[in-house]
């Protein structure tokens, strides 16, 4: 698939690296046989990188799931479309993609919010019936894609509690799935649900393997961070130093300052490689209108 744009995952994950690869792809080598990611997220990173194969983790799950579910229908697409639109037909949710729109009085009392204030009903029996049976991943899908901010959010009795969103499925949806089912068509792609270091001990390394790491940002507030610490970090970066001595070749994206806070740990281990200053405007959690003092670095163990 030769495509000049960008390609966004489906599932416009928290953390994502979408708008961040057009910097990265060029610091990346040019040659990648076997591309590796132990951090995958909603895959944004893997979906714009050439390599002859693609072996991917992530620790999450439900993440691993939803990738493996998706991904089962490359090659059928609209079997996987039909079976989406049945489900928003079913609980009545809007769907601007096919042109079932809010209507026109409920846009104009709500003008910022209607898509929240029609689906919510809607929204929240479709959570219900998740819960009850969390095998259903197509339910859990189209949870993210009408929740708040595309998160994937459980409570501490497990139960998916992300409310609704000012969201719905439109086009950018419909197109990100389409680019989404025919890469994984037309490459070969491996997902694994592990821990990152017992993922990377499995791998078989080979000459042009490349690591692109991704991990929780140790001095950011997001819920996708939550259970990364300062004992991780270091662990990490002790890992890191491991696979430079077998000549492995790697990539980490960081943040080094942000919000008053630097992450010492990093920048100072940093300093053993080569490190790229990276333009990613980062954004405040809780108020994605505000720039913040931050640092995002990408960090390398070879030169291009």
């Amino acid at each position: 698939m030769e495509k000049s744009e960008t390609i966004r995952s489906p599932f416009f994950y928290v953390g994502d690296k979408y708008k961040l690869m057009p910097q990265l792809k060029k610091l990346m080598p040019q040659n990648i046989n076997q591309y590796i990611e132990p951090f995958v997220g909603g895959g944004s990173s893997f979906l714009n990188l050439k390599s002859s194969s693609y072996i991917l983790n992530d620790v999450n799950t439900y993440v691993v799931d939803l990738h493996r579910e998706i991904g089962q229908y490359a090659g059928k697409p609209e079997e996987l479309f039909n079976r989406l639109f049945e489900l928003a037909d079913y609980y009545g949710l809007s769907c601007s993609y096919r042109g079932m729109y809010v209507p026109d009085e409920l846009k104009k009392k709500y003008v910022k919010t209607y898509y929240s204030k029609y689906n919510k009903d809607a929204y929240l029996r479709m959570r219900k019936d998740f819960n009850a049976d969390k095998s259903d991943l197509l339910r859990l899908y189209l949870l993210l894609i009408y929740g708040f901010n595309h998160m994937i959010r459980f409570n501490g009795k497990g139960e998916f509690n992300l409310p609704v969103g000012n969201v719905d499925f439109n086009n950018n949806v419909y197109q990100a799935l389409n680019n989404y089912l025919e890469f994984v068509n037309q490459h070969e792609i491996e997902f694994f649900n592990m821990d990152y270091i017992s993922f990377l001990e499995r791998v078989k390394f080979e000459k042009n393997s490349y690591v692109f790491l991704d991990p929780p940002y140790l001095i950011s507030m997001s819920e996708y961070n939550k259970l990364w610490n300062e004992d991780r970090e270091k662990e990490l970066c002790e890992y890191l130093d491991g696979l430079n001595d077998k000549g492995v070749k790697f990539g980490i994206t960081n943040l080094i300052m942000h919000k008053g806070k630097i992450n010492r740990t990093f920048s100072e281990w940093a300093k053993k490689y080569t490190v790229y200053d990276i333009k990613s405007n980062y954004i405040s959690f809780n108020d994605n209108t505000i720039k913040t003092d931050s640092q995002e670095v990408f960090v390398t163990n070879y030169e291009r």
